[in-house]
């Protein structure tokens, strides 16, 4: 390889590391199962990709008592983030297997080229007894979910589960 090769192969990749960027954002919001709140909810945060680069978790966490939630994070990505919000519950399920699936999408307008987000979206108060256009069932349990299904169980009258 000569050596004006190697100088243009080093600025290009120079360049195509450059082009990479870290962008974040961040989402908040309060979650309710009628009128009382969706507490213990599992949420994530998403950067969902098409073609061969798998999707990345950028944050994921509970609600609180009161079931309000902040999450926020980021990636480096050469091409923009689709930030998408999910929501994992069984508000108004019944006893249906696994968890209803609701998927979000957050503004681009508040993805940033940045460590940090500059602003935070806020989703408002959603009642997931709502049914959501496109909603999913989700299967798999968590561990976390086990221990608080659990506790919920032996929490109430379990004589009533089976008489």
């Amino acid at each position: 390889m000569s050596l004006k090769s190697l100088i243009i192969l080093t600025i290009a990749l120079i360049g195509l590391t450059e082009a990479f960027r870290y962008q974040s954002t961040a989402i908040k919001g309060k979650l309710l199962c009628g009128v009382n709140p969706a507490k213990n909810v599992r949420i994530k945060l998403w950067d969902e990709d098409s073609g061969p680069d798998p999707d990345d978790l950028l944050d994921s966490g509970y609600t609180d008592a009161n079931g309000e939630f902040l999450l926020k994070g980021g990636t480096t990505e050469l091409t923009n983030i689709d930030a998408i919000f999910k929501v994992y519950h069984d508000c108004d399920d019944g006893i249906k297997p696994g968890s209803r699936k609701v998927k979000f999408q957050i503004p681009n307008s508040y993805v940033f080229d940045a460590q940090e987000p500059k602003k935070v979206f806020d989703i408002g108060i959603l009642n997931l007894e709502t049914i959501f256009a496109k909603e999913e069932r989700e299967l798999i349990v968590s561990k976390r979910r086990r221990h608080l299904d659990l506790e919920r169980f032996n929490s109430e009258d379990a004589e009533s589960y089976f008489f």
